[in-house]
């Protein structure tokens, strides 16, 4: 009950400050005849164009926490949309749906980035985004998906892994990477080895790839998902909220974004 009651009050903190000029909608489009409903959100008291930020989910699909996280990036001054990756506005409630979802789209790359570049389009026709500066960022399953779309080459300034996955069949080549890269892992997540870490190091490093890779000591799978406990304990798996790495990572999350887009 503690640790949700401090999950509740960091994210209600991150957002305050000028929340009531946040505005959030409901957005349809389209990608090889699939119907996609993603998450605007924008502080409507800024004049002018600024950055858009791509939000891609976990596992579970676009539900609130992904657009929790597109309104808290609108609160910092960016256009945020938080993606549909798996249409229809699908969302899961349990691991095995959640797991038959995500793997549709980890074994079809193609299909994964048509519906990825369609959430790009979307976000760049926006009327308050600059087109010339996007970035992206993803939870686990949208972690390796933002990944994913910095080793194809896609044209972002950035994209941040919050505990993501770091394997892949199609490993970055060189000069092919334009996006720089955050990734931000708990050290005590059990769903990533060390042997993983060194490879996709390396991978980068192979690859001239601009990157950062931050462990968090003691933090595990999920370490920035206030539910994370209540599924951790409700579906036996090894995962967990974890407030001092939510707050960090968010923070570096910020200044890299701060940095891509100066």
């Amino acid at each position: 009950m503690q640790r949700t009651l401090i999950a509740f009050m960091m994210l209600t903190a991150f957002a305050a400050a000028s929340q009531a000029a946040v505005e959030g909608k409901e957005v349809t489009y389209s990608a090889d005849g699939t119907e996609l409903k993603g998450y605007l959100a924008y502080d409507d008291s800024i004049e002018g164009k600024r950055p858009g930020i791509l939000v891609v989910h976990e596992w579970w699909g676009l539900n609130d926490y992904a657009r929790k996280r597109a309104r808290m990036l609108a609160d910092l001054g960016y256009t945020a949309l938080a993606v549909d990756m798996y249409g229809e506005g699908k969302t899961a409630t349990h691991p095995e749906e959640a797991g038959s979802f995500a793997n549709e789209l980890r074994n079809n790359l193609p299909l994964a980035k048509k519906r990825f570049l369609a959430a790009l389009e979307q976000l760049k026709k926006d009327p308050t985004v600059d087109d010339e500066k996007i970035a992206a960022i993803g939870y686990c399953f949208g972690g390796g998906v933002v990944l994913e779309m910095a080793r194809a080459g896609v044209d972002l300034d950035g994209v941040v892994s919050f505990h993501g996955n770091l394997t892949t069949d199609h490993p970055a080549r060189p000069g092919e990477v334009k996006a720089k890269v955050l990734v931000l892992n708990g050290g005590a997540d059990k769903f990533t080895t060390a042997e993983q870490i060194e490879m996709f190091k390396e991978e980068m490093a192979s690859a001239g790839v601009d990157y950062r890779f931050i462990n968090y000591p003691g933090a595990m799978h999920s370490f920035t998902n206030p539910k994370a406990d209540e599924y951790g304990q409700k579906f036996n798996m090894p995962i967990a909220y974890d407030p001092e790495a939510d707050r960090k990572s968010w923070e570096a999350m910020r200044e890299f974004l701060a940095r891509i887009f100066r």
